[in-house]
């Protein structure tokens, strides 16, 4: 009996969600659990420097600690896989931004060792490494960001370009000896929005063997907060015509649990700066407003006609294959 349960666990399909930004809790972990999510890229870093990073890292080991029943860090595929196994959440570790090293390289290594596995290169504004998308210049990549892209490529640490700006992130494409990913976007021939990301965008990540994960964020679909789940698969549909079935996936950026304090917090530069945008509403699609609805997406994928191969990759192979590569 055991070995039969222990490999129906194992040929379950993983479900990946390649950003969340939630106000972790043991609540938010069973709502994961509730959603079938195998695996997550759960932001630990924003704004914050050195010092605030490593005490959100702190946090992140004891939580993992105090809910070793339904989550467990992941630091390789293999890890992923074992967590399907087990029947845990499985957390990656992220940052969206590089602000926890400073200005000092040799703290990668740190992070790497601790088990941060992905990092956004900057969050939205210019930082040492890069410019962001809603910089009003963008400047491109630093010569120290050249140097930080070559020991995450070194280090296996997955680099996230989704709210980095464009020169930045062509340039990053260039410098990487590795893929890279846009976590969590939307295609701005479907929605004009800084954040969101041209086609020669998403197909230079695509065509360099990256990945996109297409987010279910409001501000950025093209009916906003009159979407419904159906209508943000037509989104993911939309990417997966022009790059192909093998490099999309789902990164919701849910923000479940945090008040709207956060969401300002978010709006700002550093936080508390200029304001660099204004989400209005925050009222998402019909039918996957909560982290438990993540089964959702499936059902729709077959309304759209999908086949089981186009829905597993999207929703979580192409993400293990990403992984794979990099790390």
């Amino acid at each position: 009996m055991n070995n039969l349960s222990t490999l129906t666990n194992a040929e379950a399909p993983i479900i990946a969600d390649t950003l969340l930004v939630c106000n972790f809790d043991r609540g938010i972990f069973e709502e994961m659990k509730k959603g079938g999510i195998t695996v997550a890229n759960c932001t630990c870093c924003v704004w914050e420097g050195f010092h605030d990073t490593m005490k959100a890292v702190a946090h992140w080991k004891r939580l993992f600690n105090e809910n070793a029943d339904l989550i467990m860090q992941i630091r390789s595929v293999e890890d992923i896989h074992q967590a399907a196994r087990d029947g845990l959440v499985g957390i990656i570790l992220g940052w969206q931004n590089t602000s926890g090293i400073d200005d000092n390289i040799d703290f990668l290594e740190v992070y790497a060792e601790l088990g941060v596995k992905i990092m956004q290169l900057t969050y939205n504004t210019q930082n040492f490494v890069a410019s962001g998308c809603f910089e009003e210049r963008d400047s491109g990549v630093t010569g120290f960001g050249q140097d930080v892209i070559a020991e995450m490529n070194r280090l296996g640490i997955l680099i996230d370009l989704s709210h980095v700006g464009g020169r930045s992130a062509k340039e990053a494409c260039e410098i990487s000896t590795k893929p890279l990913a846009y976590t969590h976007c939307c295609p701005s021939s479907l929605k004009d929005h800084p954040r969101n990301k041209s086609d020669e965008e998403l197909l230079r990540v695509a065509e360099g063997g990256g990945y996109i994960g297409i987010t279910i964020f409001p501000p950025f679909l093209p009916k906003g907060t009159n979407s419904t789940i159906d209508d943000y698969v037509e989104v993911v549909d939309y990417v997966v015509n022009l790059v192909g079935e093998e490099s999309v996936g789902i990164g919701t950026d849910m923000s479940q649990g945090h008040p709207w304090s956060w969401q300002e917090y978010a709006m700002h530069d550093k936080g508390n700066s200029r304001r660099l945008t204004s989400f209005g509403e925050l009222k998402f699609p019909t039918g996957i407003e909560q982290i438990c609805d993540f089964p959702n997406i499936r059902d729709a994928m077959k309304r759209r006609g999908w086949t089981e191969t186009r829905i597993e990759r999207v929703l979580g192979k192409n993400w293990v294959r990403l992984l794979n590569d990099v790390w």
